[in-house]
């Protein structure tokens, strides 16, 4: 994912300004006691990096220099399953990784994409800061794992296509879809009598060019930055799977800091997560526009039918089956019947 030019240069500048605010501080900074490494697979110019390099200088203010927090974006530090084992075994301290990866360790993870459960951004924020959030945040604790109370804003994904707009659930009948290897994705496309193929994403773009398949599914941002606006003509705002980033610690290397630098950690990290959300969809709103003057034409389709289908289809009982009844009651509750 990436942004606009302004909105680099307005990264820059921000960064620049921390630094000369920092320069007083570290004249009479202690010497620094916790260096710790936080990881994550975005690139430099994302809303997450932005926000974690103003974090990261609020702690080491707010610390008088006790905690230096160094950011290696872009997978600096390896992919998601190679870094999620570095964080197991401390090599690094933090890292923001989707649920719906996180669901290899963490099977309940993963709840928050299911499909078509959450139709905007004030019932994600329900379920993720609520009751919902919280559970997944204690499954995640049983891996020796601690998951900071805000999620990060990842984005809904939304459907595209080069044949026809998705109004409904019949288009998607025999409509051949890229997906992410992912029994999630499968399931769910299976479930409307489309035809799921898993392709690499470096791969995308040429398959979508040659009709290996009509469409995919992504986020706004990636529609932009991979250009797949040039091989495809529709974008049906289907808002089908929303996906967050949890910010992750270790264990071990968390509860050795003390409790008064944990506070002021936890502090700027949730907060830089609710900052970073509203950066995201300011984004999305922007891309939209951008998306739509480069030919690309939207749709908004209705989510009901779309549920009824999978209802029907036997989709959400056979996942409420895999993530048990607490968790299923949890999103029903912020959501709505689903099953």
């Amino acid at each position: 994912m990436g942004f606009s030019r302004r909105a680099l240069l307005k990264a820059s500048a921000a960064s620049v300004t921390m630094g000369s605010l920092g320069a007083p501080f570290m004249a009479r900074a202690q010497s620094v006691e916790f260096t710790y490494k936080f990881a994550n697979d975005l690139p430099d110019s994302h809303p997450l990096n932005i926000r974690a390099k103003e974090m990261a200088a609020a702690i080491k203010a707010e610390t008088n220099g006790r905690f230096d927090l160094q950011i290696f974006p872009n997978n600096q530090l390896g992919a998601d399953t190679d870094v999620l084992s570095q964080l197991r075994s401390g090599a690094v301290e933090f890292f923001t990784m989707s649920g719906l990866i996180l669901a290899i360790l963490v099977p309940a993870a993963s709840i928050n994409g299911m499909g078509f459960a959450f139709p905007d951004y004030p019932t994600v924020w329900k379920a993720m800061d609520g009751d919902l959030g919280a559970y997944i945040r204690g499954q995640i604790a049983k891996a020796n794992i601690v998951a900071f109370d805000k999620i990060w804003d990842n984005g809904f994904r939304q459907t595209t296509s080069s044949t026809k707009p998705i109004n409904g659930p019949d288009d998607l009948k025999g409509f051949k879809i890229r997906v992410p290897v992912s029994p999630l994705w499968t399931s769910m496309f299976k479930a409307f009598d489309a035809a799921p193929a898993s392709i690499n994403f470096s791969e995308v773009y040429s398959a979508l060019q040659t009709k290996v398949v009509e469409g995919q599914e992504n986020p706004l941002a990636i529609i932009s930055t991979a250009k797949l606006y040039e091989v495809q003509k529709y974008c049906s705002l289907t808002n089908h799977m929303w996906d967050g980033f949890w910010f992750l610690a270790n264990r071990r290397a968390w509860e050795a800091v003390p409790e008064n630098v944990r506070i002021i950690v936890a502090k700027h990290v949730n907060a830089a997560a609710v900052s970073e959300r509203a950066d995201v969809a300011k984004l999305n709103a922007g891309l939209q526009q951008e998306l739509a003057g480069k030919g690309l034409v939207f749709n908004q389709p209705t989510v009901a039918p779309f549920r009824e289908k999978l209802r029907t289809a036997g989709f959400y009982s056979e996942w409420k089956g895999k993530y048990g009844e607490q968790a299923w009651e949890l999103l029903e509750k912020a959501v709505g019947k689903l099953s």
